[in-house]
């Protein structure tokens, strides 16, 4: 079983997975490589029906653990940002929603997703989007510049955390609202799984503890932070996939007793104060 390291092996590991998938073209968040149904993901994650039918197939790969750009009420004219942006689904969402007077970035670290968004925002004729190439821990991005932050399944993939939290807080205007979807743990994870490098890749490994995650948010200037969804992420991804859910737990050795109420996928909002 390959181990865990720290900080840019890590990071590296993360941008090789997330590269293939860009290439492959279909995955699902969590470390399950198959094929597993995109659209059958995305609507059980929260998008409707009409918010996919939208928006070019190339957009969605499945890759969330929430909906979050429902949840931020956005309004013509705004600026938004995109953190890990991917194939841009959200982007292309959000840029719906703000109009032809707003503007969308994405960021995103993998150039194989970025090359892929541009191509999906050129075919939907979204020209008020952009994806630019960088990390979250230091965006590429003015200081208070964008009206409403969101993400989708990805801080949890980021080691530092903190950073990522304290260059929300900086690009927001003040009054700026952030709604994230993510992943935080309940407890600590069976070993295995920690030191698993697939488990990083796949949202779970990475994951801080719930009370540990908002407390770097509080510490970055966001405040309220107040979830609005969450769900005990190991059994939506069992239920979305559950013979390659049973082929990780054999690979871990451990039971879904062992896993279940651990992991919790949540969708979040806070104010910069």
């Amino acid at each position: 079983m390959t181990q865990v390291n720290k900080g840019e092996e890590i990071v590296d590991q993360v941008r090789k997975r997330y590269g293939s998938i860009a290439v492959a073209s279909s995955s699902c968040c969590g470390p399950v490589s198959s094929r597993c149904g995109t659209a059958r993901v995305s609507r059980h994650l929260g998008y409707g029906e009409s918010e996919l039918a939208s928006v070019p197939r190339e957009a969605d790969l499945g890759l969330g653990c929430g909906a979050p750009v429902g949840h931020l009420a956005l309004r013509p004219g705004e600026t938004v940002l995109d953190l890990g942006s991917g194939p841009g689904l959200d982007a292309l969402l959000a840029a719906k929603q703000v109009g032809p007077t707003g503007r969308v970035v994405g960021v995103d670290m993998t150039s194989e997703m970025l090359e892929r968004a541009r191509a999906t925002a050129a075919r939907a004729g979204a020209s008020q989007v952009e994806f630019r190439q960088g990390r979250l821990e230091a965006l590429p991005v003015d200081d208070a510049s964008v009206d409403a932050v969101t993400s989708n399944c990805v801080i949890n993939l980021v080691p530092d955390k903190a950073a990522v939290f304290r260059e929300v807080a900086r690009v927001l205007r003040p009054g700026g609202r952030a709604v994230i979807a993510d992943i935080v743990l309940e407890r600590a994870l069976p070993e295995a799984v920690a030191k698993d490098v697939l488990a990083w890749c796949g949202c779970v490994a990475g994951a801080a503890l719930r009370g540990d995650y908002f407390r770097l948010v509080a510490e970055a200037g966001l405040r309220d932070a107040a979830v609005l969804e969450e769900e005990d992420y190991a059994a939506s991804l069992a239920q979305i996939a559950s013979d390659e859910t049973q082929t990780l737990l054999q690979r871990w050795g451990i039971t879904p007793e062992q896993i279940r109420g651990v992991v919790t996928s949540v969708t979040w909002r806070a104010v910069k104060g």
